[in-house]
């Protein structure tokens, strides 16, 4: 039922069917996507910070083909134009430029000589090293690769793409393809990959040319509604005074719900056609709306934006931010509470496409 009340509130949104992006003949620059347009401006704005790595470090046990390795890297360059898309500003406006071949080492660090305790913090050393070296987004290609040896069989391969072309989803299409590419290379296969239908600058430019008018108006006026007086910041209590200047320090707290409890959760969920994020979402403004003294509680939460099935193989940057309101100046009970969330929730998810900024 939540599904098809999902593709109703899209279809009631969108008017008539959205068509899915395709390839288009385009030359070797393009404008931005709107995510990648809000990244780039960041970056013009703070230059030289890691703020946007995405790094990531994969243990690797057993036997390793370097040169397997190395040529599946170059093949996923190839393969995705992302990856070999670097961003410059032309007459006042920033554009993607497209190459035909990137220039990829992978770059090997031999910790083998050291004592073994010594061997793992040498290697989380040069990962945490590696994760804040920052890139520059006019020289590519904004994918990095590193090797540590620890032992014959035992290595650490450090992977860096910065976030203007890739996000979370494309990680796993990266360590996916990157298997698939080594198995076949190691053992004297060609690629086993069938070809991507299209490439991240052709969703761009579907973008642009789609986002715009009616479309774009119907979209923005949804919001415009949605966050109506909201609230600028939610002011909860803290032990010192918010920075006038953003530092970016900060920590995660990891917890776990007892299983009777998420069990519990997630059959109230369903009883009342809501998922699961929806009802912790619910119980996440309550929370902040009890700590801060509002009734009025905005969040925000990031969406794939991978809406259609050719977006779902490429590495690219997807994601987009929606404002997620509750009111609670009523008093709901936590049920009222959680359908006010599910409506809200369905209803951002139908007007997903707008630029967050």
């Amino acid at each position: 039922r939540l599904a098809l009340r999902v593709e109703e509130a899209l279809q009631a949104a969108e008017g008539t069917a959205l068509p899915p992006p395709g390839a288009i003949a385009r030359g070797d620059e393009a404008p931005l996507s709107f995510a990648q347009q809000r990244l780039w401006f960041l970056d013009q704005l703070q230059p030289g910070t890691a703020t946007y790595n995405i790094p990531s470090a994969l243990h690797l046990e057993g036997p390793l083909d370097f040169a397997a390795l190395e040529r599946s890297f170059r093949e996923l360059l190839q393969r995705h134009e992302s990856l070999r898309t670097t961003f410059h500003a032309h007459a006042g406006e920033p554009v993607q430029r497209f190459h035909a071949t990137a220039d990829f080492a992978l770059d090997v660090r031999d910790l083998e000589h050291l004592a073994p305790d010594a061997r793992e913090a040498e290697a989380r050393r040069l990962a945490g090293a590696e994760a804040l070296r920052p890139f520059d987004l006019a020289k590519g290609p904004l994918l990095r690769a590193s090797l540590l040896r620890l032992a014959e069989h035992h290595h650490v391969l450090l992977v860096t793409m910065h976030h203007i072309v890739s996000d979370g989803w494309s990680m796993g299409i990266l360590v996916r393809e990157l298997g698939a590419l080594y198995r076949a290379f190691s053992a004297g296969l060609g690629s086993p990959l069938t070809a991507l239908p299209l490439q991240y600058a052709d969703y761009a430019l579907w973008q642009r040319n789609w986002l715009q008018g009616e479309a774009l108006e119907r979209q923005r006026s949804w919001w415009r509604q949605h966050l109506a007086g909201a609230p600028r910041a939610l002011e909860l209590p803290t032990d010192f005074p918010r920075p006038v200047v953003q530092s970016f320090s900060g920590a995660s707290v990891p917890f776990l719900l007892p299983l009777e409890l998420s069990q519990a959760l997630q059959t109230l969920a369903q009883r009342h056609g809501a998922t699961l994020f929806m009802a912790l979402l619910a119980s996440t403004q309550a929370l902040l709306s009890r700590h801060s003294g509002q009734d009025d509680v905005v969040v925000g939460s990031p969406i794939a934006g991978r809406r259609f099935a050719e977006l779902e193989g490429l590495i690219g940057f997807f994601i987009n931010t929606l404002a997620l309101r509750s009111r609670l100046d009523d008093g709901p009970t936590f049920v009222e509470l959680l359908g006010r969330v599910r409506e809200a929730t369905l209803g951002a998810y139908a007007h997903q496409d707008i630029p967050f900024e």
